[in-house]
């Protein structure tokens, strides 16, 4: 039997178990035009199981594969693999940022547009002159051994060259771009031998470009032509802006685009977040400064509309804030409730109310007109130098916004939302209107029906028919690999603590319960213990309960380190890992929890306390409702509103956390749940046990708290992991 012909793309010897049937299906999948779900444990080379035979199918079909995920982490990975590819079997390969992460001039996106536009023209009027003086001076030549014919061409090429003049004396006062004049006017061949002799990451074109007085970012999307592979961020495929000229710069059609998705249980939220739109109080009021400085006839119904809109929702926010609210609004964005089940909501009622005029739609209208108007006289203003730098119109974008707002704002997964927050500067509380995408596959399915086929990748994309669901995928292929390794080498326990519901985590018994449990799995543990909770402020509780203070808690737990939401997590695991007995208090929210590898030594046991549910914000139960009308046909135990919203993702996160450790075929460690609610007893609609995969819950075994330490020392004196003497019960 003939080896599958995308092994060449395999740079290491042999696959993990499992990995050589997985690249065999995956293969089989693309070949027959199917996007495909593939969950894989953590460690067991999904990656590979899904880039190798992508590019094989590219190769054999003049396609291009698009890598992508959302964890800074696995980019790093990604590269890494690249290169071993390109060791094995060359490729093209191309690694992208956006814009803002290598521009050295440090513009945003409309300037760096108006600059790139300006110094081209700029360079293409100057060589066309060199191009006339050549032919002029060819013409006088000819015309001096008497050519008539010439001497009359001449003339005209004359004229054309005083044209040419008066452009350039025009281009003194343009703002221009000096960097990428020189990648236009310099021959830039090396680079792209350079950028191909291997797999170069972002930060190395930049500094290449730097050394040289070169754009990196210009001349590395002249270089994404044709490539075979790109790696990416998620938000060059969600946006539907960006991705369109993302593909043109590949110049490929979508339907020449295979997309690999990492980290896939997360493009759920990512692509929410990429729908949703937004409009500030403080945009408003620029819109309305920028309409009272123009003199067109339109601006009188734009600021009739957008005033009455902006008085609305301050009426919205003002009315929501009850008393004593204001004053203890913070800097950051808090959210007031204005949506209502009988009626359109509250911001939308006001509006109305305050709007006077000659209708809402016709004026919104005018307005858009008037917006595009000034965006293209700001776009002048500065390419032609009269401005130092590129105004954004604010009137296009808060017409737009209201326009859509009134047009969208009742539509099936659209959830209007009203927040505030305090400015720093003046003190002052303002607002933000928002339409809060709460169905993501109004994004995903466009993207997933118009590039040739995707493949997404997890460790915990299960149960496949949701994802489905929840992404808009229609013709799928599934797989799903449990951990390949020898069972032995790992325990995953289920310990009946007191369940950590919101009203019990105050408990003084619930807090000295989880408190013990944790002593008993730190100190038991040969090396590093990682332990999750639902929350920064759990995180702490127990990390100060247990005696951590950044330093030593105590000749038996070792050194405590504490995780919060403004910490340096990469310099935080760098401390953990170089340590050989130590614990690490986290988040199972922040992003240790997925996408970081703790092998070996590293982590040999991992914690997760509690059910880890999202917070229970009107946000959240709007997406309980969109899934819920959405979905109602769907046959599960459960309400789909609460399983697809709730349930599902709150497992993924814990699955995922588990996932951290024992991550190779040699590797072995403990995994722990704590919590009630992961064990077998009956806790009702509140038991989570049933919503892990099947082979999942057939591991997990129920261990009474105070006989843990038992379970521990008996499944690591099996691995002898302890050094000397084990500690004692």
């Amino acid at each position: 039997m003939s080896e599958s012909p995308h092994l060449r793309f395999f740079p290491y010897e042999e696959p993990y178990p499992n990995q050589r049937e997985a690249m065999d299906r995956v293969a089989n999948a693309l070949s027959r035009g199917q996007d495909v779900l593939f969950e894989g444990a953590p460690g067991t080379g999904k990656t590979l199981s899904a880039l190798v035979p992508a590019l094989e199918h590219a190769r054999e079909n003049d396609r291009t594969v698009v890598i992508t995920t959302n964890v800074h982490q696995q980019m790093r990975q990604f590269v890494e693999d690249a290169r071993a590819i390109t060791r094995t079997e060359p490729i093209r390969a191309v690694v992208f940022k956006g814009k803002s992460s290598m521009c050295h001039i440090g513009v945003d996106y409309q300037e760096c547009q108006t600059l790139r536009d300006a110094t081209r023209s700029m360079v293409e009027t100057e060589s066309e002159k060199l191009e006339l003086e050549q032919r002029q001076r060819e013409l006088l030549s000819e015309s001096r051994e008497g050519d008539a014919g010439a001497a009359e061409a001449r003339e005209a090429v004359m004229d054309e060259l005083d044209d040419l003049e008066e452009e350039l004396d025009e281009f003194e006062a343009t703002n221009v771009c000096e960097r990428y004049r020189n990648n236009l006017t310099q021959d830039t061949d090396g680079f792209f031998e350079w950028l191909f002799d291997d797999v170069r990451t972002p930060e190395d074109v930049y500094d290449y470009a730097e050394e040289r007085d070169l754009c990196g970012y210009e001349l590395l999307k002249e270089g994404m032509e044709g490539v075979d592979l790109v790696v990416c961020n998620y938000h060059h495929l969600l946006d539907p802006n960006i991705r369109e000229q993302f593909f043109r710069w590949i110049d490929r059609d979508p339907s020449e685009i295979v997309t690999v998705f990492d980290e896939a249980h997360n493009v759920e939220d990512a692509a929410r977040e990429h729908a949703s739109r937004s409009l500030t109080e403080n945009t408003l009021d620029a819109a309305l400064e920028e309409l009272s400085d123009s003199d067109d006839s339109r601006s009188e119904p734009a600021e009739n509309v957008l005033s009455a809109f902006r008085d609305a929702l301050v009426d919205a926010y003002d009315g929501a804030l009850g008393f004593g609210s204001r004053e203890s609004v913070g800097e950051g964005w808090e959210d007031v409730p204005v949506a209502n089940d009988d009626r359109r909501d509250d911001l939308t009622l006001a509006f109305l109310d305050r709007y006077q005029g000659r209708g809402i739609d016709p004026e919104l209208e005018l307005a858009i007109q008037l917006g595009k108007a000034m965006d293209e006289e700001y776009e002048r203003a500065y390419r032609e130098g009269e401005a130092t730098s590129r105004a954004e119109c604010r009137t296009l974008q808060a017409a737009r916004f209201v326009s859509t707002w009134m047009e969208e704002g009742t539509a099936l997964g659209q959830y209007p939302v009203v927040s505030v927050r305090r400015d720093g500067g003046t003190d002052e509380v303002y607002g933000r209107a928002e339409l809060y995408t709460c169905i993501p596959r109004s994004v995903t399915s466009a993207l997933f029906e118009e590039v040739a086929a995707s493949v997404l990748m997890s460790a915990t994309l299960r149960p496949f028919d949701v994802t489905e669901d929840v992404l808009g995928l229609e013709d799928v292929a599934t797989l799903a690999y449990g951990m390949g390794y020898p069972t032995e080498n790992r325990r995953t326990f289920a310990v009946d603590t007191p369940p950590l519901f919101a009203s019990e985590r105050n408990d003084p018994e619930t807090q000295g319960a989880v408190a013990e449990l944790l002593r008993d799995a730190i100190r038991f543990t040969p090396g590093n213990t990682l332990v999750f909770f639902p929350s920064y402020g759990e995180a702490e509780r127990y990390y100060e309960r247990l005696g951590g203070d950044g330093g030593l808690a105590g000749a038996d737990l070792g050194s405590l380190s504490l995780d919060g939401s403004g910490e340096d997590e990469e310099e935080l695991r760098r401390r953990f890992v170089s340590s050989d007995d130590a614990a690490l208090f986290t988040s199972l929210w922040g992003t240790l929890a997925e996408g970081v590898s703790f092998d070996g030594d590293d982590a040999r046991t991992v914690v997760v306390v509690g059910v880890p549910y999202p917070h229970l914000s009107d946000r959240m139960e709007a997406v309980q409702d969109a899934y819920e009308r959405a979905f109602a046909d769907r046959d599960r135990a459960r309400d789909p509103g609460w399983a697809y919203a709730v349930e599902i993702p709150t497992v993924r996160k814990t699955r995922q956390a588990l996932g951290r450790v024992v991550r190779g075929p040699e590797d072995f460690g403990v995994r722990i749940l704590a919590d009630r609610r992961y064990t077998t007893a009956d806790m009702g609609k509140y038991s989570v046990r049933g919503a892990f995969p099947p082979e999942e819950r057939e591991e997990l075994l129920d261990v009474d708290p105070g006989k843990l330490k038992f379970a521990m020392l008996n499944f690591y004196g099996d691995h002898d992991a302890y050094e000397g003497s084990p500690p004692r019960p």
